[in-house]
């Protein structure tokens, strides 16, 4: 099923990212913007994730690696996603802390970039998420062996089998090697389409010394 958003673009792109009239904390318009696509996807019901977005790391090989991961919490301290940490990802930010990540939201011609600092969140909080997610989720995390060359997909679930077996007779626990990763962001950009492609690009970069956002405009 198709939905006829045209209205709602219309409408964010006469929203004009102006400098004077946005917050002096990204932060803040992030979660304003995330609310907002929120909204419409519940108004509209429409079938899509919202918080999926693309996280680019650095592979061993020093060549750019991007996917997609699920946002599952934000603060003031950053954004929280969960993975292997022997995944590809997981490896590259061992090596590398660094991450961009990106969310592109078409019903309201949006696009927000994110660069920042990746760090394990605690175990304490990796410990809570896993045990909300569902138990098959949950037995999957001792599955798969994640970003791991494997036989077949018959073998795939041959391990899941195997596991849901072991956790019929044990307490299930939070592998060792799953869990969460926070990006700190030291930079922001926010873009909102614009009529005759002049394209609204602000960024906020985070000075290290003063601990404050400084806000400038891109040419699009």
């Amino acid at each position: 099923m198709t939905f006829d958003l045209s209205n709602y673009r219309k409408i964010y792109q006469k929203n004009n990212l102006i400098e004077s009239d946005v917050p002096s904390d990204p932060l803040k318009l992030f979660h304003n913007w995330f609310q907002e696509e929120k909204n419409i996807h519940k108004v509209y019901k429409i079938n899509e994730e919202p918080n999926a977005m693309s996280i680019s790391t650095i592979g061993k090989d020093g060549v750019p690696e991007t996917r997609i991961v699920l946002l599952k919490m934000y603060s003031k301290e950053g954004f929280v996603f969960y993975t292997n940490y022997y995944s590809f990802k997981g490896r590259s930010i061992q090596k590398n802390p660094k991450a961009c990540i990106s969310f592109y939201w078409p019903n309201t011609e949006r696009q927000i970039l994110i660069q920042g600092d990746v760090l394990k969140i605690s175990k304490n909080k990796s410990d809570e998420y896993f045990y909300k997610r569902p138990k098959e989720n949950q037995i999957g995390c001792w599955a798969s062996k994640q970003s791991v060359i494997i036989p077949s997909k018959e073998y795939l679930f041959i391990q899941y089998q195997k596991w849901n077996h072991f956790f019929k007779i044990h307490m299930i626990k939070r592998p060792f090697y799953w869990g969460g990763y926070i990006v700190k962001p030291y930079k922001m950009e926010f873009w909102q389409g614009r009529p005759k492609r002049l394209h609204d690009r602000l960024i906020y970069s985070l000075e290290k010394k003063s601990n404050k956002w400084k806000l400038y405009r891109l040419s699009p």
